[in-house]
């Protein structure tokens, strides 16, 4: 229970304490403010104020529930309890302030008053305001404190699901490592060591097969408006050639990319009436896989591959598994109010699991992309990606970037900026403009991955009528995948290797985390997938 003893220090100091000031101030009890208001004189107004708002500050005072320990450590359930007090002591603590602020501006309305002011003298007036500006400065003070208290509740909060997180990964490696349990460690390097492996992921070693439980997804393989009546589309699929055309009612199919004649590539041949044409004796099969033409012989009863194959939202969807195929397919649309400005495809010569780890990690930004889109990017003393105990998706602090990883193989991400290149604000919600991508690691074989980008914006919609300006989307995203691709490569070097590239993970690799131990329950064949939402 060493995550949980660990959890036990995470609870807020919450401290009660007001200036001295405030605490020898009439109407003061237990170190907070009282405005003891009477129904006639200068607050006869400020009652009715604070009825017409009881609903928001009508809150139970939590600091007669709080959490008690059975024990030295507590366990998971008491350390979440802790961290729920915590926030609701900040909210409570907020709400308090915030009538504290509203009451003071009733005064300062009042002192302010034309009718107050023909009864008091100018220098009254001036000591009046001048006492209200000083306790309103000490509420807005205190507002503050409470903002900076409900951001480290909601900072512990991701901290203990990290701990929780390292506990799960020690758990795995728990039967990889070898301890003797009468004779402790001889030297405190073995203990160092020990500890980097209970935090670590075993991903080392040269690429095993595909195991066939990742087959059991939709898989986007194509943008729709790359495939014409008359195109054919060649995919490698888990080390699978297939090829991709649309038949004669115009829906797309996925048929292997082999002839059953003489193992000729189908995809060198043509589309002849929503029938693949073979170019080596023109043998034509159906999207379906059944060949309905073979000249110049007698016809027999031939039927290559086939897998299911959608078109939905301007993607073609296929089904690799051997089990059937489920219901739905997942969105993968911008959200409302972007258009779509550049779709673009490209073969990678890395393994997908090594571009979906980079693909989720945003740290290595203003080191890595210092010519492209991080160029100027300060370095942040800290960085963390914030996100539900349960799920694939969060917020990265301090860039304004929402992400998300969507099984089998996807990467959402919105980011606010201000104008090209540049980011502003806390959250994605506090900027006016923002930039939507999707990446699609289509796991092509053990080397290889079929990467779909697409980008869209909710401004400058212009810009989808500019000619060439696919072009320029083009090369800027080549530029930027460029500065990737050199780094995992030679990951993928040295993990063939044997080297673990997951040796020591910290706490803002996170999503990559979860989504490797997402691929090992589906791999393991998990009857329940880890962080489901």
């Amino acid at each position: 229970m060493n995550a949980i003893a660990t959890a036990a220090a995470l609870s807020l100091p919450i401290s009660i304490s007001r200036s001295s000031k405030f605490a020898n101030r009439k109407g003061v009890r237990g170190g907070f403010v009282v405005f003891a208001i009477s129904a006639s004189g200068e607050g006869g107004g400020l009652v009715d104020k604070k009825n017409s708002w009881s609903t928001l500050f009508d809150v139970e005072e939590p600091r007669s529930k709080t959490p008690q320990s059975k024990g030295k450590f507590l366990d998971v359930n008491e350390a979440f309890e802790v961290a729920r007090y915590d926030i609701q002591y900040c909210d409570w603590r907020a709400r308090q302030d915030l009538l504290t602020i509203m009451l003071l501006h009733e005064k300062v309305v009042d002192v302010l008053n034309p009718l107050a002011r023909d009864y008091k003298s100018v220098g009254t007036l001036k000591k009046d305001l001048a006492e209200l500006q000083e306790e309103l400065a000490e509420a807005h003070k205190q507002m503050h404190i409470s903002e900076t208290r409900v951001g480290a509740a909601l900072d512990k909060l991701a901290h203990m699901e990290t701990v929780v997180n390292d506990r799960l990964l020690q758990d795995r490696n728990t039967t990889a490592m070898e301890i003797t349990v009468s004779s402790p460690p001889s030297t405190s390097k073995e203990t160092v060591e020990r500890k980097a492996q209970r935090k670590s992921l075993n991903v080392s070693g040269p690429v095993q097969p595909y195991h066939p439980r990742l087959k059991n997804f939709w898989y986007p393989i194509a943008f729709s408006r790359d495939l014409k009546e008359d195109t054919l589309i060649p995919i490698d699929c888990f080390e699978e050639p297939w090829v991709v055309f649309r038949g004669k009612d115009g829906k797309p199919g996925c048929i292997r990319n082999t002839c059953a004649h003489r193992a000729c590539p189908l995809d060198l041949g043509s589309v002849n009436e929503g029938r693949v044409q073979c170019p080596y004796h023109g043998w034509e099969y159906s999207t379906d896989g059944k060949c309905e033409k073979m000249p110049s012989t007698k016809f027999v009863n031939v039927k290559i591959k086939s897998l299911p194959c959608f078109e939905q939202e301007g993607m073609i969807w296929i089904w690799p598994g051997n089990e059937p195929p489920s219901a739905t397919i997942p969105s993968l649309q911008p959200p409302k109010g972007f258009q779509i400005h550049a779709e673009i495809v490209m073969e990678l010569p890395v393994e997908h699991g090594l571009l979906l780890d980079n693909l989720l990690d945003l740290a290595h930004a203003p080191f890595t992309h210092t010519s492209t889109f991080a160029k100027g990017w300060t370095v942040p003393s800290l960085v963390k990606f914030l996100t539900p105990s349960s799920g694939l998706e969060g917020y990265w602090d301090p860039y304004p970037i929402d992400m998300e990883f969507r099984p089998p193989c996807m990467v959402l991400s919105t980011i606010g900026i201000s104008k090209p290149g540049k980011l502003e604000g806390q959250s994605t919600k506090q900027c006016s403009t923002h930039l939507h991508q999707l990446h699609v690691c289509l796991p092509s074989s053990r080397n290889k991955t079929r990467l779909l980008y697409r980008m869209s914006l909710d401004f400058a919609p212009v810009l989808q009528y500019v000619p060439f300006m696919h072009y320029l989307w083009r090369h800027f995203a080549e530029k930027v995948l460029n500065e990737d691709l050199r780094l995992v490569l030679g990951q993928q070097d040295r993990m063939i290797n044997g080297e673990n590239v997951w040796n020591m993970p910290v706490s803002y690799d996170k999503l990559g985390v979860r989504y490797r131990l997402w691929r090992t329950a589906v791999e393991e064949g998990a009857k329940q997938l880890p962080f489901g939402k």
